[in-house]
Parts: structure tokens; C-alpha cells; sequence
């Protein structure tokens, strides 16, 4: 009986040894705190690591710069009769003759339907010749041709249309009702007229984001800004492209949360505690509510006001450190900023990785136990 038990006394020591040193092998959701501020510039690694108060929230507050240029924003409105190359004009022609230069055999006034203005900005009218409709009104258009016909025809009256055309055309894809090319007109020459004529917007409104490309000028704002901002709703000119599009910014959930996974955002801003809350908050059984850590490449503008220094240049590594647990912990965490590509990571509570170790121990020994007693 001795003998047995000195056996499994014996087999209880191997397995703790060996679970002691590979103590530190024993799966877990990533790194510990430990292992973290190890990284950090003042334990020889690259990242600076920065406990979040009002002071840090104030100096990494920021919005992304989306807005339109002065040089789109001041453009004037077209004129809705203003004529431009493939624009379609409809002409009658009265002449104060019976037997008239243009007359139908009919009688009446003579009628040149869907007549083109070229690439260049003419048109053709017999008898009158090219005439430059690009740029003028209807009216002044009418005047041109009556004073070609006037030396030809006594007292030529001339009425000129302009009729629905393909010259001033504006292009529209993405999230809009009905993509496609479509003209300017009186009732939609400004950017929210226009998308309304494509069928309005199809993406939610909290994130979705619109592109003017004018030439070599491009702008982008919010939707929710172009309907509360009138100066955004800008006039549009013939070529523009507008595109309509998500907001394609997110951030990574890592760590005892409810779910580790690829998070869009849902909203123009996401602070600390709505990041956590989107992805199921922390876990009960195992999060360490004073280790919630958030890795970010921060620009050097704003890397030397964090740390009120002016020396530093170029993309530095930075890792926030919020504690709910503090006492206005939670206050900080709803008025921190999450950034495109953050990375939020939750480490696990000590007594999780205790009660792992313990385990590892616990279960090695009942196995020994049992395989005493058997042998008994």
C-alpha cells in the first residue's frame, strides 16, 4: 500500500512541475498588462503608453476633415437656358412673304425640329449658316439668326426652344435609387436636387458620404451635413461625378469581449464605451475592466500634444489605457475618440489566469487520484 501511494504521490509531483512551468503556455484571449507596458518607450520598446484622462481626451478629440472647397462651395448656379454643346434646339422661322426663303408648301411658319448643337458649339440654319449657340440663351440665339435672315427675307421673326438635350450632364453611382447620367435642368441644378432625381439615398444617413469630382477638384462631405448645412448644397456644372458611397472606417475588437471581430462604423463618431457596448461590452467571467487598451498610429501633430513635447516627426505608436474602474473612468471612456483602424483589446481579469493555472494543476491531480484508486 505504501509502495502504491508513494507512486502517486510521485506522479502528483511531475504533474504539478510540469504544469508550473508551462505555466505561462496556457491558452489566453492575447497579452497581459504585464506584457503590454513591457512595450512601452520606457521599457526599451516603440510604443508610448498613455493612461486616458480629460486632458488626453481633449487632445486626441478628432473629426475627419470631409468638406467641400471655396472653389465649389462659390460657384454660381447655371442659368437654366444657357445653351452648351449637344444641347437640342427646336427653331420656327416666320417670314412676312408669301413665297418665303424657308416656307413648307403648306404654308405657316417653317419648322426645324431637334436640331444639335456640335461639339464646338454651332449649329446649322439655311440660309443663315453657322450660328454659335454654345454659351448664349435661347434668346440671343434668336437674335443672331434673325439678323443672318434679315438681309435675305424682310422681317424674319424667329422663335428658338431649347428642348431636353444631352449637353449639361452630370453622372451618378453608388448608393442612390436609380444610378445613371443625368442633365441639368431647371428643377435640379444643385447637388440635393440631383440626387433626389436619381431616387434619393439607399445607404443609411449616419454614414454615408458624398464625392463631388469637378475637373481636377474633388470635394466629399456627410449627408447629415448637406441637409443642415445649406452652403454644401452646391450648384453642379456639366461633367461633374458624384459619388455616393459608406463610410468605410473601422475598427478591431481583440480580448475578452463579446465578440473579437471586424467592427464598421455605425455612426460619424464612436467613443470608448460605445465600441465596447457595439460588440457585446466586456465579458463577466473573464475581462479585466482596468485593462481595456486601444493600439493606434497617431499623427506627430497629435502625438506632441498628448505628450507636450514638439520634437517628434512622422507616425508614432501610441496605446491608451482606460480603467473603468477609476473613479470618473466610465465619463472618460464615453468621451474618448475610437480612429479608423484603432485596435480595442480587453486583457483578461488576474483571477481568469489564475483559476486556468489552477486547473491545469487541479486536473492533473484528480487524474492521479483516480488511477491510485483504481489500482487499489
Amino acid at each position: 500500500m505504501k509502495t502504491r501511494t508513494s507512486k502517486s504521490a510521485k506522479w502528483v509531483a511531475v504533474c504539478l512541475s510540469a504544469t508550473m512551468l508551462a505555466g505561462c503556455g496556457l491558452p489566453r484571449s492575447g497579452p497581459t498588462k504585464g506584457e503590454i507596458f513591457k512595450g512601452s518607450v520606457q521599457e526599451q520598446g516603440d510604443a508610448y503608453i498613455v493612461t486616458v484622462d480629460n486632458a488626453v481626451n481633449r487632445a486626441t478629440e478628432y473629426t475627419p476633415p470631409l468638406g467641400f472647397s471655396s472653389k465649389l462651395i462659390h460657384a454660381g448656379v447655371l442659368g437654366s437656358d444657357t445653351v452648351r454643346p449637344g444641347d437640342t434646339l427646336g427653331l420656327q422661322i416666320y417670314e412676312n412673304v408669301d413665297d418665303g426663303l424657308l416656307a413648307s408648301s403648306e404654308g405657316g411658319p417653317a419648322v426645324l425640329e431637334e436640331i444639335q448643337v456640335d461639339g464646338s458649339g454651332f449649329i446649322f440654319v439655311p440660309y443663315a449658316g453657322r450660328i454659335k449657340a454654345s454659351g448664349n440663351t435661347p434668346e440671343a440665339i434668336r437674335r443672331l439668326i434673325t439678323e443672318k435672315l434679315e438681309a435675305q427675307t424682310p422681317d424674319p421673326q424667329v422663335v428658338v426652344q431649347r428642348l431636353a438635350g444631352d449637353g449639361a450632364t452630370v453622372s451618378l453611382v453608388g448608393g442612390v435609387g436609380a444610378q445613371g447620367v443625368y442633365p441639368i435642368e431647371r428643377p435640379n441644378r444643385t447637388l440635393t436636387a440631383m440626387l433626389a432625381t436619381a431616387g434619393g439615398i439607399t445607404l443609411p444617413p449616419e454614414v454615408t458620404q458624398i464625392t463631388l469630382l469637378r475637373g481636377g477638384h474633388s470635394g466629399t462631405i456627410w449627408l447629415q451635413d448637406l441637409y443642415t448645412n445649406p452652403r454644401l448644397d452646391i450648384a453642379l456644372r456639366a461633367g461633374d461625378r458624384i459619388l455616393v458611397e459608406q463610410d468605410e472606417r473601422f475598427y478591431t475588437a481583440l480580448g475578452t469581449t463579446g465578440a473579437q471581430t471586424k467592427v464598421p462604423f455605425e455612426t460619424k463618431k464612436v467613443s470608448g464605451i460605445e465600441a465596447l457596448a457595439i460588440v457585446g461590452g466586456l465579458s463577466s467571467f473573464s475581462a479585466d475592466p482596468t485593462g481595456i487598451f486601444i493600439f493606434r498610429d497617431e499623427p506627430a501633430q497629435i502625438a506632441n500634444k498628448v505628450l507636450g513635447r514638439n520634437d517628434l516627426t512622422g507616425e508614432q505608436r501610441f496605446v491608451y489605457v482606460l480603467d473603468l474602474t477609476s473613479p470618473n473612468g466610465i465619463f472618460l471612456a464615453r468621451d474618448f475618440d475610437i480612429r479608423n483602424q484603432d485596435t480595442v483589446y480587453v486583457t483578461e481579469a488576474p483571477y481568469n489566469q489564475f483559476s486556468k493555472i489552477l486547473g491545469a494543476i487541479v486536473a492533473p491531480a484528480t487524474t492521479a487520484a483516480s488511477l491510485d484508486s483504481l489500482a487499489e
